[in-house]
């Protein structure tokens, strides 16, 4: 079970909230859960290359819909003088077709947010960066960080190989089958250079456990 249900969801309503916070009838739900993708999308796409964004979190009351950023570099994403938030709340706007409001907070340790950690990898990944390396040092800077416990899988044709294999790092301790244990999870694809294929980077950091 531990290895095949996402511990985010698995943990829903124990230490972990919904990231769209709304309630709508049979006839709205798809427009609003298709309007949350393609904004996720969208401000996704504007930091791709730059593992900014951590988690974006809709919430929707009926006159307006309030969008959470949460990223680890707010002033890439705020932009000269608020030019940036402004970009993005036009863009979401036209998407969700009412008024929105932006709210931007910081990250104050991004190497325990495992999307951000994972889209790190991923990125070193891009630029052909020895995949145990790469692993190694994210694993230790989380670790140092203060992560209870650490676990990041690879998998595709590591360093070129042509066979495509899976390699794992564990440092300290991951609980997965303890629904206190607070446990974030993210999956991550780098797409190597020159026709190497996808190479796929799962990172599961332990922050411990909540009461």
């Amino acid at each position: 079970m531990g290895q095949k249900v996402n511990p985010i969801s698995m943990r829903l309503q124990v230490n972990k909230d919904w990231r769209s916070r709304w309630f709508a009838g049979k006839r709205d739900y798809a427009k609003f859960l298709a309007q949350d993708l393609r904004v996720r999308e969208e401000i996704e796409k504007r930091f791709a290359t730059r593992a900014t964004i951590n988690k974006i979190e809709i919430e929707r009351s009926p006159n307006l819909a309030t969008v959470t950023i949460h990223t680890a570099k707010a002033g890439v994403v705020i932009g000269r003088g608020g030019a940036g938030a402004q970009e993005i709340k036009a863009s979401v706007e036209k998407i969700m077709q009412m008024p929105v409001r932006i709210n931007i907070e910081e990250v104050k340790r991004p190497e325990l947010a495992a999307k951000l950690v994972a889209e790190n990898i991923a990125r070193q990944l891009e630029r052909r960066i020895n995949f145990r390396r790469a692993t190694k040092m994210s694993a230790q800077n989380t670790m140092n960080a203060g992560a209870k416990g650490v676990r990041i899988e690879v998998a595709g044709r590591l360093n070129g190989a042509e066979m495509s294999r899976r390699e794992k790092i564990i440092l300290g301790s991951v609980p997965l089958h303890t629904l206190r244990a607070d446990i974030d999870y993210h999956l991550a694809k780098a797409q190597l250079p020159n026709g190497g294929g996808v190479v796929g980077v799962k990172v599961w950091v332990y922050k411990g456990e909540r009461s």
